[in-house]
């Protein structure tokens, strides 16, 4: 009881905005679902950006970590104390990557027991080949065909968000969707439509991070390598500054010698 008394809240909030598309936007059930999807998706773009500025800090340091993991690796409670003073010191995160899906549990818990308890007003088709987005995933055809988009999306997302992660873990990360199909499959269609949808949103923003976002790596001083502050001069600026290369000095040649000439004797006759 104490649980339902808390996600009620969620459940009315969540069925408020899908009437709102539904009935003043106008869209059908199932695009509210995606339009609800994509204004999630939206307002967690802050987080978003911090995620992936916690990756690339994350790949452009690892192989200090590593040199760390290694000097500490009998030591597990050193390893973590010097772990947690690497990522206080150059301003790195580690949770800032699960804060994306951590915030959008709250939406998919909300958004299951809406589909749930009001599947008598929240029904209708998709693209009109998924007859009822309230009902099992399994129970048309064109359900294997969502969960085989959802699975194709999830794995793409974690190859496109996942750079960072261990091969072995990564490689655990991309496999596990084909193994929680059987678990989704007994959701509701349009909750397979809300993940389906935020997966294909990744994957985009996957292509358009590494398209734009610079690489922070290139940035950042090659571990081991002499870092700069704002008051030491460059090695190839000149006395002024400015940039300009200073012009190499020319090695001193010694002194020439002075030439001897040898002196011809007088020819005897």
């Amino acid at each position: 009881m104490m649980l339902a008394s808390i996600l009620t809240p969620l459940e009315n909030v969540m069925k408020a905005i899908l009437d709102f598309f539904h009935t003043s936007v106008g869209l059908p059930w199932a695009w509210s679902i995606v339009a609800v999807t994509i204004v999630v998706r939206v307002a967690l773009v802050p987080l978003t950006v911090r995620q992936i500025h916690s990756m690339q800090a994350l790949q452009a340091h690892a192989p200090e970590m590593k040199e760390i993991q290694k000097r500490y690796k009998g030591d597990r409670q050193k390893l973590n104390e010097e772990l947690m003073k690497f990522y206080r010191e150059n301003n790195i995160n580690p949770a800032a990557s699960c804060l994306p899906l951590l915030a959008q549990f709250p939406i998919f818990i909300a958004l299951y027991f809406t589909l749930k308890h009001y599947s008598h007003h929240i029904h209708g088709s998709w693209l009109y080949v998924v007859p009822d987005i309230s009902a099992k995933t399994t129970s048309h055809w064109s359900g294997y065909v969502l969960l085989a988009i959802y699975a194709g999306s999830q794995i793409s997302s974690t190859y496109f968000m996942g750079t960072t992660m261990d091969k072995t873990q990564r490689r655990i990360m991309m496999f596990l969707p084909i193994v929680f199909i059987t678990f989704v499959a007994q959701f509701p269609t349009g909750l397979v439509l809300y993940w389906m949808t935020t997966n294909l949103w990744t994957v985009g923003q996957g292509l358009v991070t590494r398209r734009l976002v610079p690489q922070r790596g290139a940035l950042l001083p090659e571990p081991g390598g002499p870092r700069r502050s704002s008051r030491t001069a460059p090695k190839d600026e000149g006395p002024s500054g400015n940039g300009t290369p200073a012009a190499e000095p020319k090695p001193q040649q010694p002194p020439a010698q002075p030439r001897r000439v040898k002196k011809k004797g007088r020819s005897k006759r």
